[in-house]
């Protein structure tokens, strides 16, 4: 028995899944599966000692699905009785934006975050889904407003010390927080920047890119929002920016939309041209990062200093794995993949070329 590391790739036209030894040297690429759907989440689950892939799979045709393999990838089952809401919610099921596992100690529990903005729970590894509709239900739901990629739930963060403490971020919604397992929230949008909706319900509006949870302690957020970076000490009741480094031109806040976190505390984002130029600036694939106990932000790692890529990186597209040293992971709407093992400082392009991709998410597995 021992671990390989398995690379798990969604894009608009399926997944892709590498694997490799703990080295990470030499990489395996199998696909795609669910080849034709789009695959906006995705998540490896060896949380009761067997291994399962869960993809949130959508179709123009067909709609949003989830999917399980038991075998990393060779057959699919479909979930029959998914995420759903009912005719008299109002609501669409587009995509599945998120799924996300319990703690470890509970291998049944998973969530789901959706478009239009919802969190639906399964008891039983993703065999039936509940909506937690105190979220849909919450007071400002009428002023609740989609982003320009629709109103979409992109991130689901759950206390390692607290199953019932779970923060959730929605496009162009905000943050909220529940501290009694989804049954009740509040709003955690004080000190971010609104979004000029022109929408009642001044504690909503806020465009939140991505968030990331620090893990040392569960009282810090990290935020890419639409308006700038920010931090949370205080589990999200209130926000500050963190941009010394960032802000090239004048007063521009960075704009982009992934942001990670390693196990140490290190940061990293990919700032892009602007909001109306969404891809890289001034053509660098450039990755920034805020190195635990750095003041600032610095430029890391020119991924290619010697061509130009005029590319983007999407909110779920930036990830990092467990293991010791780390490895920072990104994929481009241009269908490449890169890896850097020394905290972003070199990078190694992995093999193939693929359509846009949506997330990247590093599971490592026994054998």
């Amino acid at each position: 028995m021992g671990q390989r590391i398995y690379l798990l790739v969604g894009t608009n036209k399926g997944l892709f899944v590498y694997s490799s030894n703990l080295e990470r040297s030499n990489w395996t690429l199998n696909g795609p599966y669910l080849s034709g759907w789009e695959v906006y989440s995705v998540l490896g689950d060896s949380r009761d000692g067997s291994n399962r892939i869960y993809a949130g799979t959508s179709h123009a045709a067909y709609g949003a699905t989830i999917r399980i393999s038991a075998d990393l990838g060779q057959s699919w089952q479909q979930v029959e009785t998914g995420p759903s809401y009912s005719e008299q919610s109002g609501f669409s099921l587009n995509r599945i934006w998120q799924l996300a596992a319990g703690l470890a100690s509970d291998s049944q529990t998973l969530y789901a975050g959706v478009e239009e903005s919802g969190l639906f729970i399964s008891r039983d590894q993703g065999r039936t889904w509940r909506e937690l509709d105190g979220l849909t239900k919450h007071p400002t739901r009428p002023g609740w407003y989609p982003g320009a990629g629709g109103m979409c739930l992109h991130t689901i963060l759950i206390d390692p010390n607290n199953a019932k403490r779970i923060w959730v971020a929605m496009s162009a919604v905000g943050v909220f927080r529940s501290d009694d397992g989804g049954e009740t929230w509040k709003t955690c949008n004080e000190g971010l920047s609104r979004v000029p909706t022109g929408m009642p319900f001044p504690e909503v509006g806020y465009c939140v890119h991505k968030m990331v949870l620090d893990p040392q302690n569960p009282a810090i957020l990290y935020m890419q929002e639409h308006g700038g970076v920010f931090q949370s000490n205080n589990a999200g009741d209130s926000w500050f920016p963190i941009e010394e480094g960032l802000t090239l031109r004048g007063e521009d806040a960075p704009f982009g939309f992934p942001i990670a976190v390693s196990p140490t505390g290190d940061l990293f984002l990919l700032p892009l041209e602007s909001s109306e130029q969404r891809s890289m600036r001034d053509g660098k694939l450039l990755v920034y990062g805020k190195l635990v106990n750095d003041e600032s932000w610095a430029p890391i790692g020119d991924v290619l200093p010697e061509e130009q890529r005029h590319v983007s990186v999407l909110r779920d597209a930036m990830s990092v794995d467990t293991l010791d040293p780390y490895g920072l992971y990104f994929g481009t709407t241009s269908g490449e993949v890169y890896l850097s093992l020394n905290r972003g400082s070199s990078w190694e392009r992995l093999p193939g070329q693929f359509s846009r991709i949506l997330t990247v998410k590093p599971w490592i597995v026994e054998e």
